[in-house]
């Protein structure tokens, strides 16, 4: 074939693209949630009234899994079983609000604290490159997920995990040398053997928050009062958002709660407990305030990608002593992110059994020139017994050591919470110090 023949084919194929509906049309979202489990779209489904209802937003949503981890509260499947009646029930709910594209990364439901343990069980990569993949696809300008921090009562790693790799969607999405094949032009629109994607590189220009820590954190973000009348529903939002509940059936305090609601026309309880979901500003690539409405400063244009800072290996002086495991993970990753701003809102904390074996990660760290002989101690409140972790340590010049530090707790619940303290000494000098807020429950998910 000539050369003038290849030209021409190639633009014949190029005028067969031009006819073909774009992803604007079809797919467009204004908001795209990305959730872990079926029914966690009911934290926020007061605002989700206002949106849908009374400003016309569309919603898309992605879920990391289909808590096929938990229990039924209303039949007496489980496992996978559950997970396909889980997302039957979530589809349901969401199309009551008229939102039709949900998608579920398949990841497996790790009922938890340890967002890496989480993050594992996706797998972390595959689900990231999935969740690019929708975002490019719906194009949203905001982008709201569960809070990447790790707190009292927001301890379920999947909710973190949620938050961590939407955060790395968002930036990661807009840069074309990520995921490439997914950007890349297809060759024919039917040829069987094209493996590009023929999507476009998507900058969001919004990311929020929001927790379920057992009290809210006092973190900047817009404020909502459920209570408010929709004016174009005629009722408060906290009714529309109890539409949403009631289709959750295995999961029985979320639809009971509702029904009850619904049909008392008491509404206190569940006001209280959707009152602790308010949204949290993380980051925006637009001028915008940081308290003000979620989309003030959105702009109708595509946004342009902005890099994060990325990881960067912070120089240690002298002898350090860090939380290490999901707290040094964390550290790290705020920073990578442009989210410092996280680390400031509260103290490390836990709730955990009472009488259960409580692992405690630590970093000791020798940023000195020379060998350090270091003794560990743990200041343990009455009650509480070590099994390991106090003793003397070695540390070359450089050299960072992972100490797993393990202790019993005391076998009575107690809600208020009991500090403890770990400290490092070189001789009778003491170098450092960690501590970590402890509150005993009857129950919590596995440590």
């Amino acid at each position: 074939m000539g050369k003038c023949l290849l030209i021409q084919a190639f633009i014949s194929v190029s005028a067969g693209f031009s006819q073909i509906v774009s992803s604007d049309d079809l797919y467009k979202t204004d908001i795209l949630l990305v959730l872990a489990h079926p029914d966690d779209e009911t934290a926020i489904s007061g605002q989700l009234s206002r949106w849908i209802y009374d400003e016309g937003k569309s919603v898309a949503a992605v879920y990391t899994n289909r808590g096929q981890g938990g229990g039924n509260s209303y039949g007496k499947e489980q496992y996978h079983a559950m997970g396909a009646i889980r997302e039957i029930e979530v589809r349901q709910a969401l199309n009551a609000f008229g939102i039709s594209h949900v998608w579920f990364l398949d990841g497996m439901d790790t009922p938890g604290q340890d967002v890496l343990h989480s993050l594992q069980n996706l797998p972390h990569g595959t689900a990231l490159e999935k969740l690019v993949r929708y975002i490019r696809l719906t194009q949203p300008e905001i982008i709201i997920t569960w809070l990447p921090v790790f707190s009292a009562g927001e301890n379920h790693g999947d909710h973190q995990a949620a938050g961590v790799i939407a955060t790395e969607a968002f930036d990661l999405a807009g840069d074309p040398t990520v995921f490439p094949a997914q950007v890349a032009y297809p060759r024919e629109i039917q040829d069987i053997n094209n493996f590009y994607e023929g999507l476009q590189p998507w900058q969001p220009q919004k990311l929020y928050f929001y927790s379920d820590r057992e009290e809210p954190l006092k973190a900047p973000g817009p404020a909502f009062d459920i209570m408010t009348v929709s004016p174009n529903k005629g009722k408060p939002y906290i009714e529309l958002a109890a539409q949403l509940h009631v289709f959750h059936k295995t999961q029985g305090f979320v639809a009971e709660m509702a029904e009850e609601a619904i049909k008392t026309g008491e509404w206190e309880i569940l006001k209280e407990w959707l009152d602790k979901f308010q949204l949290i500003f993380g980051k925006s690539v637009v001028e915008c305030d940081a308290t003000g409405d979620v989309f003030d400063g959105v702009n109708d244009s595509p946004a342009d990608y902005k890099k994060p800072s990325g990881y960067y290996k912070q120089e240690i002086k002298g002898v350090c002593l860090q939380l290490g495991g999901i707290f040094n993970f964390y550290g790290a990753f705020w920073q990578a992110h442009d989210l410092n701003h996280l680390a400031g809102f509260l103290d490390p904390e836990i709730v955990i059994a009472a009488g259960s074996y409580f692992h405690v990660p630590l970093l000791i760290q020798n940023g000195g020139n020379k060998e350090v002989t270091l003794k560990l101690y743990a200041v343990l409140p009455k009650g509480w017994e070590e099994v390991s972790g106090s003793r003397e340590y070695s540390l070359e010049a450089g050299q960072t050591l992972p100490v797993q530090a393990f202790y019993f707790a005391p076998g009575e619940e107690k809600d208020e919470c009991q500090t403890l303290y770990w400290e490092i000494y070189q001789g009778k000098k003491k170098l450092d110090t960690v501590e970590m807020c402890v509150s005993l429950s009857d129950w919590t998910l596995p440590q």
